[in-house]
């Protein structure tokens, strides 16, 4: 009979250690550098991975639940809230957790909302890819009993407030193929950056009759999360600057996005998880 080896918390920090110092060192080497995701940057970026992967490891089952529960509800009510839902977070914890109809709000905006936790839950699993199939099944899941119609656009939509043109709805199945392929190509560039350049692209593009910043903000997170990463939140506070990021990109010039991507990222991981995990050392 062969004996399991045994692990201890000090000997899984030392892994987690080695792994940094492992994952720097190929990181570099994989990942073209820039003025934006510097060695500097990508080195700190993939401690985060570690550290990622080590608290979720820590936590109880209960503890485990909680965590993903909270980031559900704020990644909810914060990407929705960007769009102009006026449910408050409490309405959101309240629906999500309660299944609770709030009083004297729009049944749509309460919809919307069960349907994201849906969405966020296999997200935040691994249970979807970017892949096309996905990416449609998602957005049919985000406006199931909302009146929207599923499936790619059918007429031409706008963006207020951008001179960009979308895709014609014609057009729109070539260049969601051609956005998966260019994902799935790119293999130097680091994953926070490639899914800023994707969600540039995809907003861009358009796809769908309504909810394509929401689905495009879902697939960020499953971009990073099948790459081992951990999720990011864009708060409705960040609204003005995450608009221009966009707008810029549409202009050609990415860095601002790039930047703006990398910066939530970090924010997220710093002010969310290595939070939750504080405060729970404090208990």
């Amino acid at each position: 009979m062969v004996e399991k080896p045994v692990t201890t918390p000090e000997l899984l920090d030392y892994f987690d250690l080695k792994q940094k110092d492992l994952l720097k060192k190929d990181s570099l080497t994989k990942y073209k550098t820039d003025s934006i995701f510097t060695s500097e940057q990508i080195e700190k970026i993939e401690a985060t991975k570690v550290d990622y992967k080590r608290i979720m490891r820590k936590l109880s089952k209960a503890q485990k639940k909680d965590l993903l529960d909270r980031f559900t509800a704020n990644f909810t009510y914060e990407s929705n809230a960007i769009e102009g839902n006026s449910l408050t977070l409490k309405d959101v914890v309240m629906v999500l957790s309660e299944n609770k109809v709030i009083e004297g709000k729009d049944l749509r905006e309460i919809y919307e909302t069960r349907n994201s936790r849906k969405i966020v839950d296999l997200i935040l699993t691994n249970k979807f890819g970017p892949t096309e199939e996905d990416i449609i099944k998602m957005h049919r899941m985000l406006v199931r009993d909302m009146g929207i119609s599923t499936g790619y656009k059918k007429i031409p939509n706008f963006l207020v407030g951008r001179k960009v043109k979308t895709a014609l709805p014609e057009k729109v199945a070539e260049e969601m193929k051609e956005l998966l392929k260019w994902l799935g190509k790119e293999t130097t560039m680091h994953p926070i950056k490639k899914a800023a350049l994707f969600h540039g692209k995809f907003e861009r593009i358009h796809p769908f009759d309504d909810g394509n910043g929401r689905v495009g903000r879902f697939l960020i997170n499953v971009i990073l999360l099948n790459e081992g990463y951990a999720p990011l939140i864009i708060r409705k506070s960040q609204r003005m600057a995450y608009l221009k990021a966009l707008e810029d990109f549409d202009n050609g010039y990415t860095r601002n996005l790039e930047r703006f991507m990398l910066g939530k990222y970090k924010q997220t991981f710093n002010n969310f998880f290595q939070i939750y995990t504080k405060y729970l050392r404090q208990l």
